[in-house]
């Protein structure tokens, strides 16, 4: 990792830690994964070999430098989805100094509808860090847009696990998806499509 990067990357993790310690409102709070799990994301990445990465939930585009920098390895992008503009302006500024942002397709759009409007079998990984109660509703068009033995990262399995219950035992359930719990950072719910 370049040192633009690397500097870049710690100065958004001490932003956001503070900025998440004076903000109570949720839509304000950074809300970023731990930098474990980004190193977790972008090894992921390189040994899956994912060339189409879905991202829901930029924030400010801490996640997002992880996977863009690993995409980038292995000749792939990352698209990325978020509907808040204030949080979009922030992760633009933040692509453009990564110098990663030829990497990166930025979406500011409602989740669902740009889950509707992909391909079947379009992504080799997509990462979910976004709002937890529409994980269900997203699930039959996640699954869709998902080709068979790509890979689901779903943040916040551990620190959140009554919230993430029902949509982990609705992916559980379903005989087309191996999963795993991976207690790192705020825990990591993974599955791969089988079949």
């Amino acid at each position: 990792m370049d040192k633009l990067l690397e500097r870049l990357l710690g100065e958004l993790e001490e932003y956001g830690v503070a900025n998440d310690k004076s903000i109570a409102d949720r839509a304000h709070r950074m809300l970023n994964i731990t930098r474990d799990t980004g190193e977790f994301l972008a090894v992921l990445v390189r040994a899956t070999g994912a060339r189409s990465i879905l991202e829901i939930g930029t924030s400010n585009g801490y996640s997002t430098l992880w996977l863009a920098h690993a995409a980038r390895a292995v000749g792939g992008t990352v698209t990325t989805v978020e509907l808040s503009n204030f949080k979009v302006e922030l992760a633009a500024k933040n692509f453009a100094l990564s110098g990663l942002a030829p990497w990166i397709v930025l979406l500011q759009d409602d989740a669902a509808q740009v889950l509707s409007r992909q391909h079947e079998a379009a992504f080799d990984m997509i990462f979910l860090d976004s709002e937890r109660a529409q994980y269900g509703r997203w699930w039959p068009d996640v699954k869709r847009v998902l080709r068979p033995g790509g890979l689901l990262i779903v943040d916040n399995a551990t620190s959140h696990p009554e919230q993430m219950a029902p949509f982990v035992a609705m992916v559980k359930d379903d005989a087309k998806f191996a999963t795993c719990l991976v207690p790192l950072g705020n825990g990591e719910f993974l599955a791969t499509r089988i079949r």
